[in-house]
């Protein structure tokens, strides 16, 4: 195949935009397009779409002005600069056509077909798709080489990221004036090759796909799954309420099409996917979806049959006044200075003494750093600290009421400790697990009091984080769960209920996740730099994958990832090699001054 000419003078300036399909995407970026000083031809068949369009960019310029982010001559020249038709023809004169039409191999190829005998030949046409193949729909064009994709995410004028996907036909020229134009549009452009949702989308669905599983598997809430990845990641909606906004019906579409690409069962729509569609419950825009809404388009969630009563349950749990701590960690003394601050009576036992008090020295320093940032008073942090009794051995537990382990995640280790405690708590206290991924029946197995005993998940570090993942084992008894539910409450931590299996609800929904993007870097498809960009700018992570991953540890990771994949045998959660070649070196992240980046010092 010939090298084709490439056209340098005009593919770099693209001055002229014309953007084919108004809904909100295509409406959100005509509005960033005239925003940069482009000429923009705003194209739908619907003309009521098109007045729709120019509207909603009249509406949202008219908010900037009221901001005094704009200008009123500005916001005068950005609209000037605006055009709208219900004929591709009106994109002859166009250096760039971005197509935004549904998600449907069929209309996305007779839009670059009708382009083909439209536009000029050095006129670069990019697909706004986020899941179909590049490659198939540069292949229905007589242009291949000037076609290319370009994925805004929503809302466009908000998001940074933007996605520029070449395939193996694409011209060098033209990925680098797409890339230039993003740039000046104020993007964080990431150059990545054809693949099933290229980057974030690729790494984000299948998350999403999970997670709705997961609730159809009845195995959680909707409310307990979104709390969990809202508090125990940082993230800024859960997953069932951004399906909610996406659309179920687009989720579905998306995932069927990563699947016909990729056959990862992880892609494999879950069937609730399905059901909602074909029920019309395809999220806000419907007003239900897996939540019901005030109305369609809204965003103010209803209470419906599904919404969980406020107030306690039916049974009574009992009164917890003293709290006994048992390991000598962070995780160990972060949920003692919690009980401590919520001012509970804190038995902080090790299996020194030395072990214990050094413990306690590291809530102090804790306390110390909230005084100096005017958190605490002085007074109030000696208060604290006064509530919380070292002891070298397991008997100070004797008259607790609640007891914590917070020891090596080793089952045996663990099971030894609840055969102790077993012995040494009084009846009727409970007796709680720590635990991020063993089984905690095992652990309540181990006593003679299974009913007993429960999982309490805390999340690093315990004083800042709200989580707390409570998992029932079939043993548990309903008092128990009420106990430690209201004690949660009481300690100020948003407590979610999980079934006793392999990750609970946040690690067995962010650890493949991580290691998916591990695959990625594995595959040479993006680096880590522009994965972490990625996911923090297009799927609003406070921190991307491998950032992430270093500071968790590789070690910990790579120990998490092989219990998702003895519980579920699915070969699809299988850590990547390169997590099980690094941990081996000893690059374990930042406690060893290298994981997948390189620190400074440990």
């Amino acid at each position: 195949m010939a090298t084709p000419p490439s056209h340098p003078t005009a593919a770099s300036a693209l001055r002229t935009v014309a953007v084919v399909g108004l809904g909100t995407m295509g409406t959100g970026i005509i509005e960033v397009l005239a925003a940069a000083g482009r000429t923009v031809v705003g194209i739908d068949v619907s003309e009521a779409a098109a007045v729709r369009a120019v509207a909603a960019v009249e509406a949202a310029t008219a908010r900037a002005v009221a901001r005094e982010r704009l200008t009123g001559q500005e916001r005068a020249d950005l609209l000037a600069r605006i055009s709208v038709s219900t004929d591709l023809r009106a994109a002859a004169d166009a250096d760039l056509v971005v197509e935004v039409a549904p998600e449907s191999y069929e209309i996305k190829q007779r839009v670059f077909r009708e382009l083909d005998a439209i536009v000029r030949p050095d006129t670069v046409l990019a697909t706004g798709t986020n899941a179909l193949s590049v490659t198939r729909l540069a292949a229905e064009s007589r242009r291949p080489e000037r076609v290319l994709g370009l994925h805004f995410f929503n809302p466009a004028p908000a998001m940074r990221l933007v996605e520029v996907v070449s395939s193996v036909l694409t011209a060098p020229d033209a990925v680098t004036a797409v890339i230039r134009l993003a740039l000046d549009l104020g993007k964080e452009p990431v150059a990545v090759g054809d693949r099933p949702g290229f980057v974030a989308d690729g790494l984000l669905f299948g998350y999403l796909n999970q997670a709705a599983a997961m609730y159809e598997a009845k195995y959680a809430s909707r409310e307990d799954i979104d709390a969990a990845m809202r508090l125990g990641c940082g993230l800024p909606m859960g997953p069932l309420a951004l399906l909610d906004l996406i659309g179920v019906d687009t989720a579905r579409t998306v995932l069927e099409a990563m699947y016909a690409e990729s056959h990862d069962r992880l892609h494999a729509p879950a069937p609730i996917l399905g059901q909602l569609s074909e029920a019309g419950l395809t999220g806000r825009k419907s007003g239900r979806g897996f939540y019901t809404y005030a109305e369609s388009g809204s965003a103010a969630v209803v209470r419906d049959a599904l919404t969980p009563l406020s107030g306690g349950g039916p049974v009574p749990g009992r009164t917890v006044r003293t709290v006994g701590v048992a390991g000598s960690g962070t995780m160990a003394s972060g949920i003692a200075e919690v009980f401590a601050k919520a001012g509970h009576p804190v038995v902080l036992a090790a299996r020194s003494a030395e072990k214990a008090q050094a413990a306690k020295a590291r809530i102090g320093t804790s306390l110390a750093r909230s005084v100096d940032r005017g958190r605490l008073t002085a007074e109030a942090a000696a208060r604290v600290l006064d509530r919380v009794v070292p002891a070298g051995s397991w008997d100070a537990f004797a008259e607790a009421d609640l007891v914590l382990e917070a020891v090596a995640e080793d089952l045996e280790v663990k099971r030894r400790l609840f055969g102790t405690l077993d012995a040494v708590c009084r009846p009727g206290a409970v007796l709680a697990t720590t635990t991020s991924s063993l089984p905690v029946v095992a652990c309540a197995r181990a006593t003679s009091r299974p009913q007993d005993v429960i999982g309490m998940h805390f999340f690093n570090p315990a004083p800042a984080m709200k989580l707390v993942e409570v998992v029932r084992t079939v043993l548990t008894s309903d008092e128990t769960h009420a106990t430690v539910r209201a004690v949660c409450a009481g300690i100020g931590k948003h407590p979610v209920d999980c079934g006793d299996r392999a990750g609970f609800i946040v690690n067995a929904l962010l650890f493949p996740y991580l290691n998916n993007a591990i695959k990625m870097v594995q595959e040479h498809y993006a680096s880590l730099d522009d994965i972490d960009a990625a996911m923090r700018l297009g799927g609003g992570y406070p921190m991307g994958p491998f950032e992430l991953l270093d500071v968790v540890g590789l070690d910990v990771s790579l120990a998490i990832e092989k219990v998702l994949h003895r519980a579920f045998r699915d070969p699809g959660l299988a850590p990547a090699p390169l997590l099980e070649h690094l941990v081996a070196a000893g690059c374990l992240g930042r406690k060893t001054g290298r994981g997948f980046r390189e620190y400074a010092s440990r």
